[in-house]
């Protein structure tokens, strides 16, 4: 779709995230063995056609800039469109960081400005999903719609802004939610498609009354006067904005229907290439159930967990219920379950670590144990 560009918010609940984002944003958050977050939302956009990107940080993006590069593992190192990152503070001359999206868009509204594309796509880089989003741009003009937002059935709905939608899909309220759905409801999935010249409009015009929030001061409060239409998107959707929500959604890809429905739905999902030979079993090793990645050197027990590349389990160790991130190192005779290591952490010998599925524990980049 050579008529539509996007602008990505790569920062997203941090603080919630706790120990997983001190050293980086939502966006690079590792996911699924060998991805990072980002990764989904960069493939979903290039597999659509769309290759003029803007993506806001925030705060600690080393770890972003260094994953994405220019681009070209996506296709996106070119002349003409291409990514363009921006720090957090373009805004002003005293480096303040951005408070909001609304700030965060005006500040960027001579990149949108010239833009050869005529619409825009908001979307944030804590989602997990497989998208084309050629139907929601034809459903956007064919319903002569100001503003389309992409929707998903979940019971998950603490926290989380839930349209009330018509016969038609137009929305008649919005409404956040504080609490869980006793069953799915439609949950918005914070991804706007509208002309850019009204997203310059709505936002200069919150702007300059002092207004932050887009959800609350722009959608809620023109909720009448502008035609908003939900679209639905049908398969896996993983919103990771706390660690519960990060452990969940991972642990669901170890069942291999929610794997393809993730990466085999529409396109291919691209990341980083890097060089690693593969993973050795060694004669003790015993596997079940888990996600390894490349690199791996494996000679423990190791069930229902999530590998990343490069990560050790020597003999006499067991890994059930966890999340291993780059370069683990887990030594032998030691018990782990309902755990997440960051990169680069050592677990000494004959260690018990114990967390609980709604609780698992988290252990910082670069601990050793």
């Amino acid at each position: 779709m050579s008529n539509m560009m996007s602008v990505l918010f790569a920062s997203d609940n941090e603080s919630k995230l706790n120990e997983l984002t001190i050293h980086r944003t939502t966006a690079s958050l590792p996911f699924c063995g060998r991805y990072r977050l980002i990764d989904f939302i960069l493939s979903n956009l290039v597999n659509s056609g769309v290759t003029t990107i803007g993506i806001i940080a925030r705060s600690n993006y080393n770890s972003l800039m260094d994953h994405i590069r220019m681009g070209r593992d996506w296709g996106l190192n070119r002349k003409n469109g291409g990514l363009a990152v921006f720090p957090p503070y373009v805004m002003n001359t005293s480096r303040d960081m951005y408070k909001s999206k609304i700030e965060a868009i005006y500040s960027i509204n001579d990149y949108i400005k010239k833009a050869k594309e005529d619409y825009i796509l908001i979307t944030n880089g804590n989602v997990a999903y497989n998208f084309n989003f050629a139907g929601l741009y034809d459903a956007h003009i064919a319903q002569k719609a100001d503003i389309t937002m992409l929707t998903y059935k979940s019971a998950t709905t603490a926290r989380r802004i839930l349209p009330v939608i018509g016969k038609n899909g137009r929305v008649s309220e919005i409404v956040f939610s504080n609490s869980q759905s006793n069953s799915p409801a439609d949950v918005a999935m914070n991804v706007y498609l509208m002309h850019k010249n009204l997203l310059l409009e709505l936002v200069e015009s919150a702007f300059n009354r002092g207004q932050l929030d887009f959800e609350k001061d722009i959608l809620m409060s023109k909720i009448d006067e502008l035609k908003i239409y939900a679209y639905n998107v049908g398969g896996f959707v993983a919103i990771i904005d706390d660690i519960k929500s990060y452990y969940y959604e991972s642990m669901k890809l170890l069942q291999k229907s929610t794997r393809d429905m993730l990466f085999d739905s529409y396109g291919s999902i691209y990341t980083k290439v890097k060089d690693s030979v593969p993973t050795l079993y060694e004669d003790k090793a015993e596997v079940k159930n888990s996600l390894i990645a490349d690199g791996c050197n494996i000679n423990g027990y190791v069930e229902n967990s999530i590998l990343f590349r490069g990560v050790k389990i020597e003999e006499g160790a067991r890994v059930i219920n966890s999340i291993i991130m780059e370069n683990g190192h887990i030594m032998h005779n030691t018990n782990m379950s309902y755990v997440i290591t960051d990169k680069n952490v050592k677990i000494k010998e004959n260690r018990n670590i114990s967390g609980f599925e709604t609780y698992p524990i988290v252990i910082v980049k670069d601990k050793t144990v």
